[in-house]
């Protein structure tokens, strides 16, 4: 098993590890530990480099299984130390847009009672959907002004690995349309903006609302149906 340090600490940087494996086919090794988030729940994969005996690896990818892809021809062997650094830029890039999403899926589960039927993002922008019956330009006004109302108000975030049965609850837990957590999982880790939002979740975010900066609300189209989808970006540097 791998330790997610991710999990516990979405600020860290750089660890050390040591190398328990290695997948010729997919050009990749496993750690005992790390901090690469392997993508998941919307959220992209982090990317950065490993640092064997002297010898630097780009990470291209860190993927489903904890496995971390190297670029090159070459890959060390099981047994060697690392030291793991993550693209920095990228994940605290990553960190405010998931964060983001989440106030905007808080504002409008409180606000509007809508559930979310999906969602995707990339670095500083990103997409939800939402079961409402009509979606207009002063709804969607409404709704930008609201979530910035709540960047501004400086909400804290928790994080906590509960045991299922306790996770389950929390009222509202699951705020997607269909429950994607697998079956069996002993522990539900849950991500908490303090007065606004409680989710299960296993990305990454920052710790207060301030760090996200101004979310614009870019553009808004019906799916079909119910089903109706909202665009939001991040300005490059919170405050800019």
């Amino acid at each position: 098993m791998t330790v997610l340090l991710y999990q516990t600490d979405s600020y860290l940087r750089e660890f050390t590890a040591t190398i328990t494996g290695v997948d010729a086919e997919q050009h990749g090794v496993f750690l005992d530990r790390t901090a690469f988030y392997p993508g998941g729940g919307g959220q992209p994969n982090d990317a950065g480099e490993l640092i064997v005996n002297g010898r630097t690896y780009a990470v291209t990818k860190a993927g489903r299984g904890n496995i971390h892809v190297l670029a090159g021809d070459e890959l060390p062997p099981v047994g060697a130390e690392v030291k793991g650094i993550l693209d920095w830029e990228r994940r605290y890039m990553l960190m405010r847009t998931h964060t983001a999403m989440h106030i905007l899926c808080g504002v409008v589960w409180r606000d509007y009672g809508a559930s979310v039927t999906g969602g995707n993002m990339e670095p500083l922008s990103g997409r939800m959907d939402f079961e409402f019956e009509r979606m207009q330009k002063e709804l969607v006004t409404e709704i930008e002004d609201r979530i910035n109302v709540e960047v501004a108000a400086a909400r804290d975030l928790r994080v906590a690995i509960l045991p299922r049965d306790e996770a389950f609850q929390i009222p509202d837990l699951i705020r997607t349309k269909i429950n994607l957590l697998p079956e069996g999982i002993p522990e539900v880790r849950t991500v908490e903006i303090i007065g606004l939002d409680l989710q299960a979740d296993g990305g990454t975010h920052v710790a207060n609302t301030r760090e996200v900066g101004r979310i614009r609300i870019t553009d808004y189209k019906s799916k079909g149906g119910i089903n109706k989808r909202i665009y939001v970006e991040l300005e490059a540097t919170p405050g800019a």
